[in-house]
C-alpha cells in the first residue's frame, strides 16, 4: 500500500508559543505532498520534517486568520532563494489574492517560479483539486470569517498482480498493464484464465479530513462520513465553552461528537488554546465520547489507514 500520511508541523492556536507552532500540516498521498494552512514558523518546521521543499505541490488555506497564513509569504520567498522552478499552487479565499500579490511585489520580485492562485468558495462543498490519485474537496465551516475544511480522498487504484500466477502462466511483462486494467489471459494451449485469478482487488481508498476553526455544527458529520482520519480543532475543553461560543471554536467533546456521528476511523485533536499546559484534559474529554482519539503534536506523523 502506497503512503498516505499526515505530517503535523504546528497545532497551536492564535499565537505561536514555546510549546506549539501555529497551524500547518503536510498531507502526503502516493508520493505527492500538499500543505494545509501555513502559520508562522511553518518553513522551520518543514525543514525539521525532512520533507523536500521542492516536492510541495500546493498549499490549501482554510481561512485568513494570521495563525493559519502568516507563514505563507516567508515560505514562498524561501522557495525562490532555494531555486525552485516548479509552480506552487495556492488555494484560498479570494480575499487573499490582493494581499499575497502585494507582498510578492514587495518581497519576491524575482522568484524564478510561478505562484498560481486558485480562489475557492468556502461557503459550499466543491472539489477544488483532482488528479489521477487524489481529490481535495472543501467543507464549509462556521467561523468568524469565511472558512472551510478540506477532505483528501484517495482514488481507487489498480488491482494487485498475483506474481505467482503471472510466473505460472509465463505471462510477458508487456501484458501486465492490460491485466491490471481488467484483461483476461489465454495461454498458448487455449486455456482461458479469468482476470480474477491473476489479480487481487485494489486496496480500499483512504481519506483524511482537516477541519479547521469552527463552532460546533450538528450536521458537519454528514460531510465526513467514514473518513479514515479526522483532524478536528479542539481549542477548548468544556470548562471554557463560553469562549468556544464567543470565538466560534469547538471543544474537545464537540470534536469527538462529530467523529462519533461521522463514524470515522480515528480522531486527531489540535489547535490548542495556549491556556492549556497539558492537553491531556482535552484528550480525556474526547475519549469519553470517541475512544480512538489522539493528540496532534509537532513532528508527529500519522498514517491514514
Amino acid at each position: 500500500m502506497e503512503p498516505f500520511r499526515v505530517h503535523v508541523l504546528g497545532c497551536g492556536s492564535a499565537l505561536p508559543t514555546l510549546k506549539h507552532f501555529s497551524s500547518a500540516q503536510v498531507v502526503e498521498v502516493r508520493g505527492k505532498f500538499f500543505m494545509v494552512d501555513c502559520g508562522e514558523g511553518t518553513q522551520i518546521q518543514l525543514r525539521r520534517s525532512g520533507i523536500n521543499f521542492n516536492k510541495l505541490i500546493a498549499v490549501f488555506i482554510t481561512h485568513l486568520h494570521g495563525d493559519h497564513c502568516f507563514g505563507l509569504i516567508g515560505m514562498i520567498s524561501t522557495f525562490g532563494l532555494l531555486g525552485r522552478t516548479a509552480p506552487l499552487h495556492v488555494y484560498a479565499h479570494e480575499a487573499l489574492r490582493p494581499m499575497l500579490e502585494s507582498q510578492m511585489e514587495m518581497f519576491c520580485f524575482s522568484l524564478g517560479y510561478e505562484v498560481v492562485f486558485h480562489p475557492i468558495d468556502t461557503s459550499s462543498k466543491n472539489i477544488v483539486y483532482s488528479d489521477r490519485s487524489v481529490s481535495v474537496e472543501t467543507v464549509p465551516l462556521n467561523h468568524r470569517m469565511p472558512c472551510c475544511g478540506f477532505v483528501f480522498r484517495e482514488k481507487e487504484g489498480m488491482p494487485h498482480i498475483r506474481r505467482e500466477m503471472i510466473d505460472f502462466y509465463k505471462i510477458p511483462l508487456s501484458q501486465i498493464q492490460n491485466i491490471k486494467l481488467g484483461a483476461d489471459w489465454t495461454t498458448d494451449d487455449g486455456e482461458h484464465v479469468p482476470n480474477s485469478r491473476l489479480t487481487i482487488p485494489a486496496d480500499s481508498p483512504r481519506s483524511y479530513a482537516y477541519i479547521s476553526d469552527t463552532a460546533y455544527m450538528d450536521r458537519l458529520h454528514e460531510h465526513l462520513k467514514g473518513v479514515n482520519l479526522l483532524y478536528h480543532e479542539s481549542t477548548y475543553a468544556s470548562d471554557n465553552v463560553e469562549n468556544a461560543r464567543k470565538y466560534n471554536h469547538s471543544t474537545a467533546a464537540e470534536a469527538a461528537t462529530v467523529a462519533r456521528d461521522a463514524c470515522v476511523g480515528q480522531l486527531m485533536l489540535g489547535h490548542y488554546s495556549s491556556r492549556y499546559t497539558d492537553e491531556k484534559v482535552l484528550l480525556d474529554e474526547a475519549q469519553k465520547i470517541f475512544k480512538n482519539t489522539i493528540l496532534s503534536d509537532e513532528n508527529l506523523v500519522v498514517d491514514v489507514k
